[in-house]
């Protein structure tokens, strides 16, 4: 394990956010992304709740944003240096942006994430 303090492993996700292409980021709509410093649900290092752009219809309207969740003690837990965190970081925001283009965890499997 490697614990990161929390104002830098916030600092991680901005910058793995920074890091995208610019396209994801003019496709992502009303997506909220945050830390969970505490354990959160056993097994997940990120969770996507919301609805994904494949299946928003013209009656999307109204809603509150889609959230992704990066959780801190989760990825800290099965790291064992900074980079490492920081490369995890980036791999499961990646991989929850993906949920938010309609991606499976089925798919993302099968090209390697």
């Amino acid at each position: 394990m490697f614990d990161v303090e929390p104002a830098r492993f916030e600092e991680m996700v901005e910058s793995a956010l920074d890091d995208m292409p610019e396209e994801f980021g003019k496709l992502m709509r009303n997506v909220a992304v945050t830390v969970e410093h505490g354990p959160g649900p056993r097994g997940l290092l990120g969770l996507y709740q919301g609805v994904p752009l494949t299946s928003r219809t013209t009656h999307y309207a109204g809603v509150l944003p889609d959230w992704i969740t990066i959780y801190r003690r989760a990825i800290c837990a099965i790291c064992f240096s900074e980079a490492q965190v920081a490369a995890q970081v980036k791999k499961t925001l990646i991989h929850e942006v993906a949920h938010h283009f309609g991606i499976s965890d089925e798919r993302l499997d099968e090209l390697g994430w």
